[in-house]
């Protein structure tokens, strides 16, 4: 791990990969939200 773009690349993807991640779990946690404040399915 020498060469600075592999470091750069693996960076860009850890970022990219925990993006996502907390992308999902945003997504999920405000549909439960949606779903007890409403009592009906979130909007699509």
């Amino acid at each position: 791990m020498d060469n600075d773009i592999v470091r750069r690349l693996a960076w860009s993807g850890m970022l990219t990969i925990s993006g996502a991640i907390a992308s999902l779990i945003a997504t999920r946690v405000a549909a439960i939200a949606y779903r007890r404040f409403f009592n009906e399915e979130p909007p699509e």
